[in-house]
């Protein structure tokens, strides 16, 4: 009778395809503006007390930043209005890469992404890897530009619209939950932010975009189903780690060292 023997396992392989998967994560990381090293957190006050400042903080930079990407819509319409060809396509093509890879660079506020909050919370046996997260958002933000594409064609190479400008909204809000969850590490806030922030607004987008070109709502179908899972992640984060108040609490500035 033949026995099969176990195969061995090729370490040259095994290491190659080691070195693959960083340069694979590293070229991830790069696009997405992820940093793998830890920033300092600081510890909430143990009475609970609210800070009101932080809450007025975050809707100004909200606002802030709705504002100047939709003063670069509005700017672009104007702009580009005359134009012709492949120069008003390309710019419309560039527009939305930037916005809906990096759109934190119309924020004021702190939006580095960081692992520092997902790498030091209890996480559900379910979660997924952090490795996992820049390439699901990149893959969304792909299909962002591409939507967006649609949609800014079907509008007659329009800017200046509702779908578009709905957009903006949503990707702001992702923005300020980025801030408070990953940067701050406000685990109760993060809970109704993300809830009524990015999930809703995408709920929004979708609806929006399915009523100019129906095959730009339901190719953004999945990033409502993936803002679905954060969304039940995030909550479950915070059920793991001490069910903190749904608001900001005054943070220890003795922990800052």
């Amino acid at each position: 009778m033949k026995v099969n023997k176990p195969k061995r396992k090729n370490p040259k392989a095994m290491a190659e395809k080691s070195t693959l998967f960083k340069q694979v994560e590293s070229m991830v990381n790069t696009i997405m503006g992820v940093r793998t090293e830890d920033e300092k957190q600081l510890n909430a006050l143990p009475n609970g007390q609210a800070d009101w400042k932080a809450m007025a903080i975050y809707i100004a930079g909200t606002l802030a930043q709705i504002g100047l990407m939709l003063l670069s819509l509005w700017g672009l319409q104007q702009l580009t209005q005359s134009w012709q060809g492949m120069p008003r396509i390309g710019v419309a093509i560039v527009f939305f890469t930037v916005v809906a890879i990096r759109s934190r660079l119309f924020s004021p506020l702190n939006n580095a992404r960081t692992r520092t909050t997902y790498s030091q919370v209890e996480r559900p046996g379910w979660a997924p890897p952090p490795i996992a997260f820049p390439i699901i958002w990149m893959s969304i933000g792909v299909l962002r530009v591409i939507t967006a594409y649609m949609v800014w064609q079907a509008l007659g190479q329009t800017y200046w619209t509702w779908p578009l400008a709905i957009l903006m909204i949503h990707l702001a809000l992702g923005d300020t939950w980025n801030t408070i969850f990953t940067v701050e590490g406000r685990l109760g806030l993060a809970v109704p932010v993300v809830i009524f922030g990015p999930l809703t607004s995408a709920v929004a987008v979708v609806v929006s975009y399915w009523q100019v070109f129906p095959l730009a709502g339901q190719l953004l179908v999945p990033m409502v189903i993936w803002l679905s899972v954060a969304s039940a992640l995030v909550i479950s984060i915070w059920q793991l780690n001490g069910r903190e108040p749904w608001y900001p609490m005054v943070l220890d500035e003795s922990t800052a060292s």
